[in-house]
């Protein structure tokens, strides 16, 4: 389905509360890219995409408006830290990592789509298969050999005359066992299934994610291309037996090559990557001493990964000329500008995001349809405990979290989860042994049980 920007914005509404300028930019950006898609391959390609950075506090949304930009979009999408990349030269994971990671994203995706494509068709044939093993089909051999003195094999007689059972009580008995089958009454027999050797991960567990990175390729499939297949036969339930069989159709009926080439279309023009605390990776700002590894070498690597270049992966090459970067950074202690200005450029897009209050708070209580609220509830009604807040204790909730923001680190919404997990803790561990009750979390009991919890932060202070 494809979105207009007003249409966007409404879907995130639904799950994150203020912050309309980032969100009106990031549905812009997230339509341009329908938009090329629509123009003529002579413009198509020079068509760029408006990255963008978003500059503001821990806790405010930044994560959670890509990840749901991406949901909306349908496109694979990866989450990496810049402060996790190492100039190239040094021990630790390279930029082009992120790419690498992007791509086995998008193979996942249209392999999953594929799967359930092929998922009636797969069911059938293990249906089928397992029939067989129940029900070995009779040989057709059409009667018995007459003697012929020339074959070697044979006898002074021919073999005996097999009983053959006829097509129709065959076809009969068959479709008797498959109906047993699909109400499941033969689920707990136990059957030999001959199925294909999974292979043992040991081996590459000796190799370091990095390794594997730098390498650009798989030992695993390299391996399992070079070595045959093998099959082994197991003893199992039907029910079992149903599993690895549709399972082993699933993997006969999809193409991978067809998946491959999918994959990496969607990767190019559709990906998209948000780098988290790229203002770690700020050259200058604060005069903070730093790691030995340069930022301004990680801000170099990732700069041509951004501009648009060539990566190797194990899939094939793929080009990240239209890979849409979303970058976000609290830049307390230093500034965008601090960043090279190659990559500043590369960032056309910037929005700041605000701060949150009581305001917020309380909204972010209540509306999203994954409301902190919500989940308590639904986590304590499985206990058979109907949890109530009343109004006023959610304004006494999200002021409370305000007021601790305020006094001590400011960590925006976050602050909730640590609030609410203070506040339902007795009713949490309580909750088995009170099965059938109804109860109510007033403004007094949020202040009962979280006024000692000030106090602990403001000793925190002192006490090391």
């Amino acid at each position: 389905m494809i979105l207009t920007p007003k249409q966007i914005v409404a879907e995130l509404d639904t799950y994150i509360i203020g912050q309309d300028d980032a969100k009106r930019k990031v549905a812009i950006a997230l339509r341009n890219r329908w938009r090329r898609q629509q123009l003529g391959e002579d413009l198509r390609d020079e068509v760029a995409p408006k990255n963008i950075i978003m500059i503001g506090p821990t806790g405010v949304g930044k994560t959670e408006i890509a990840r749901r930009l991406s949901k909306l979009a349908d496109a694979p999408f990866i989450k990496v830290e810049a402060s996790k990349f190492t100039e190239v030269g040094y021990v630790g994971r390279d930029c082009e990592s992120m790419i690498r990671e992007l791509t086995e994203v998008a193979v996942g995706m249209i392999r999953e789509e594929k799967e359930r494509e092929v998922q009636a068709k797969a069911r059938e044939n293990a249906e089928a298969r397992l029939l067989d093993i129940l029900l070995p089909p009779s040989p057709r051999q059409g009667g018995p050999r007459g003697y012929r003195p020339g074959d070697p094999e044979a006898g002074d007689e021919g073999p005996a005359p097999q009983v053959v059972e006829s097509p129709d009580a065959e076809a009969r008995t068959r479709e008797i066992i498959r109906k047993k089958l699909e109400r499941g009454e033969l689920d707990e027999r136990e059957v030999d299934v001959e199925v294909r050797e999974q292979g043992s991960q040991s081996m590459m567990q000796v190799f370091s994610n990095t390794g594997l990175e730098e390498m650009g390729f798989n030992f695993q499939d390299m391996l399992g291309k070079l070595m045959p297949q093998r099959k082994q036969t197991r003893r199992t339930t039907v029910a079992e037996a149903r599993r690895l069989l549709e399972q082993e159709e699933v993997q006969n009926l999809i193409d991978m090559e067809a998946v491959t080439r999918a994959a990496i279309e969607r990767t190019e023009n559709a990906g998209i990557v948000f780098l988290d605390e790229i203002d770690k990776i700020s050259g200058r700002g604060g005069g903070q001493a730093g790691p030995d590894v340069s930022r301004e070498g990680v801000q170099r690597d990732i700069l041509p990964i951004v501009e648009g270049s060539t990566v190797t992966t194990k899939h094939g090459p793929v080009r990240t000329d239209h890979i849409l970067f979303i970058a976000a950074g609290a830049f307390h202690m230093s500034s965008v500008s601090d960043l090279i200005p190659e990559l500043q450029g590369r960032f056309p897009i910037r929005v700041e995001l605000e701060s949150l209050g009581a305001a917020d708070f309380h909204r972010i209580l209540r509306e999203p349809k994954n409301s902190l609220v919500k989940q308590y509830k639904g986590m304590l009604e499985t206990e058979g405990v109907a949890l109530h807040f009343t109004d006023d204790a959610v304004e006494a909730i999200a002021g409370f979290c305000e007021k601790v923001n305020n006094e001590t680190e400011n960590i925006g919404a976050r602050r909730l989860h640590t609030i609410m997990e203070n506040l339902l803790e007795d009713i949490s561990f309580e909750a088995p042994d009170r099965r059938g009750e109804e109860l109510t979390i007033d403004a007094a009991e949020v202040e009962r049980r979280l006024s000692g919890l000030l106090e602990d932060q403001e000793l925190s202070k002192y006490i090391l």
